[in-house]
């Protein structure tokens, strides 16, 4: 029995390369009519990359030939595919929103008046992505997923303080971060923001804004576990001015 696929369309220059090993080696060779009495059923394996890190010195030594594996048995090489290698996989695929948190005041603000800073739990909630290869009756299926933990700002500037002093604001049980202004909140001490010291002149203060988040999975067969957390922050610009006041 054989099934030859050599150009199957957006097919990898080294997946092309991989059949044609599989028929130099396999169709005339030592595994000719390898399943005809259908005696030693199972599937046919093959070394492929992920594409967005082909380069890496780990996805270069994925470079084994087609080799058969019969039904039930666990491919005999390192790095064939498992809810864990799947798991990584859909960790390279999370998209996770840009950190643009909302200020108050937004845009400008003025020295030593403490400066609002939140997020909104409808924007940052958890992310997942699954990945699954269903072939040849195997299955195997994992789910990564990312939840918001925490906000790291970081004013652009040594002359300033951050509420709290760590500058981690963390998450609210409603999955929000921080909390927004509304009126009457001018003299509070905001549980999430920044108090300039000092203007910045006549140029501005770049915040950055950083989130961290917790990433785990889970997998066939009950498997699963943590994977790396993952930081993404953004820059936003930030006048200062000095508070103007007239004696007469």
């Amino acid at each position: 029995m054989y099934t030859e696929t050599l150009n199957m369309p957006g097919q990898a220059n080294y997946a092309k390369a991989s059949v044609g090993q599989f028929r130099d080696i396999y169709k005339d060779g030592k595994y000719k009519d390898y399943n005809a009495d259908k005696k030693d059923e199972g599937s046919w394996w093959i070394a492929v990359r992920d594409e967005d890190r082909w380069m890496e010195p780990e996805a270069q030594a994925c470079d084994e030939a087609p080799f058969w594996v019969k039904t039930g048995d666990a491919p005999p090489v390192t790095n064939a595919v498992t809810p864990k290698v799947l798991a990584e996989l859909a960790y390279n695929r999370l998209q996770l929103p840009t950190t643009e948190v909302s200020l108050a005041p937004a845009g400008t603000t003025k020295v030593n008046l403490a400066t609002w800073a939140w997020l909104d739990s409808a924007t940052f909630k958890a992310v997942s992505v699954t990945a699954a290869i269903d072939v040849g009756g195997l299955h195997i299926q994992s789910t990564t997923t990312a939840r918001p933990i925490s906000l790291k700002l970081e004013p652009g500037t040594a002359d300033a303080e951050t509420y709290p002093s760590s500058g981690e604001c963390a998450i609210n049980p409603d999955g929000s971060i921080g909390e927004p202004y509304a009126k009457g909140k001018a003299g509070s001490t905001p549980p999430c923001g920044i108090k300039y010291l000092r203007s910045s002149g006549n140029g501005t203060f770049k915040v950055r804004a950083t989130i961290t988040w917790d990433i785990d999975w889970t997998g066939t067969g009950g498997a699963g576990g943590d994977l790396p957390d993952g930081t993404f922050g953004s820059d936003q610009a930030v006048t200062v001015q000095e508070i103007q006041s007239v004696n007469r």
